[in-house]
């Protein structure tokens, strides 16, 4: 039973850090080369779209994570998952502090509303994801090292 947790638990968030590595390295630099305002336009899509997945995602793999490292409190590699629970939670802190505020208002900004420094906006938003994709990589890589 408890090598199913594991497994659920590595690939579930395995699978989001994969996620955001895409909207960090693929999904936002191709938008960005869009001409006019498909590339804004796709943004705020995507805002929306990843906005309703994402915190559910988020949450899950940290509730995953914890039971984890509670089930196995005692044995070895728990420092590692717990370690890797303390990140997703800062991840989770960035993500509601730093991260959704911009999202919510980018998801709705169109060609007529946008403010005048929404590219910067989106800027800022690109490099604290960067950061956060660091913490959630260090997160999974920490799991997978615990499993050995």
């Amino acid at each position: 039973m408890f090598n199913a947790l594991q497994v659920i638990t590595t690939v579930v968030v395995g699978v989001m850090v994969g996620v955001e590595f895409s909207v960090a390295f693929v999904i936002n630099p191709i938008l960005n080369a869009l001409p006019e305002d498909s590339g804004q336009l796709g943004r705020a899509h995507g805002g929306r779209m990843l906005g309703a997945v994402m915190p559910v995602w988020y949450i899950t793999s940290l509730i995953l994570v914890a039971v984890w490292a509670i089930a196995r409190w005692h044995h070895h590699g728990t420092g590692l998952v717990a370690t890797s629970a303390a990140l997703l939670i800062l991840s989770v802190i960035m993500s509601i502090l730093l991260l959704v505020p911009i999202n919510n208002r980018g998801k709705t900004w169109t060609p007529d509303n946008r403010p005048a420094d929404w590219k910067q906006q989106m800027s800022r938003w690109d490099r604290l994801h960067y950061v956060r994709v660091a913490v959630i990589i260090a997160a999974f890589t920490l799991l997978v090292a615990a499993l050995t």
